[in-house]
C-alpha cells in the first residue's frame, strides 16, 4: 500500500470542512484550492487579483515543500476567477512562478467564491520525479 500524508496548514476551515492543504500520495502530491487568506482569515490582495494570486502561490509553494515537492515538479494548475476579464493579471502571477516549468494549466471563471473578497482561487498537481 501506498504511504498517504496529510499536509494541513491548521486553519480552522480545515477541521470543519474535512480537508487537506495538500495530499501526498507516492511520489504525487494534490494542493487544494487555495485562496488569498491567512490562517486567520485576513484576506491579502484586496481588490487586485495579481497580488491574490502572487499571494496564493507563494502559500502553495509553502505547501509542496511541506510535502517533499517543489513549484518544478508541478504539471497542472487550475484557476479559479470571478471575472475572467482579469485573466491577464492572474496569468502574469502563474508566469512568474511557471514560466521555464509550463505545466498544464486551466483558467475559468466562476460565479463566486467562499468569500466576496476572493478574486482567485488555484489548485495544483505535482509529481516528483526524483
Amino acid at each position: 500500500m501506498t504511504k498517504r500524508t496529510n499536509i494541513s496548514t491548521g486553519t480552522p476551515w480545515e477541521s470543519k470542512v474535512g480537508y487537506s492543504r495538500a495530499v501526498r500520495v507516492g511520489n504525487i502530491v494534490h494542493v487544494s484550492g487555495t485562496t488569498a487568506s491567512d490562517e486567520q482569515g485576513n484576506v491579502h490582495g484586496l481588490g487586485d487579483p495579481y497580488a491574490q494570486s502572487v499571494y496564493i502561490l507563494k502559500k502553495i509553494e509553502r505547501a509542496l515543500g511541506e510535502a517533499g515537492a517543489t513549484m518544478a515538479h508541478v504539471v497542472r494548475t487550475r484557476m479559479y476567477v470571478i471575472d475572467i476579464s482579469q485573466w491577464q493579471e492572474v496569468g502574469r502571477a502563474h508566469g512568474e512562478f511557471f514560466a521555464d516549468i509550463r505545466p498544464v494549466s486551466t483558467m475559468v471563471e466562476v460565479r463566486k467564491l467562499v468569500s466576496p473578497e476572493h478574486l482567485v482561487e488555484i489548485e495544483v498537481e505535482a509529481i516528483i520525479t526524483e
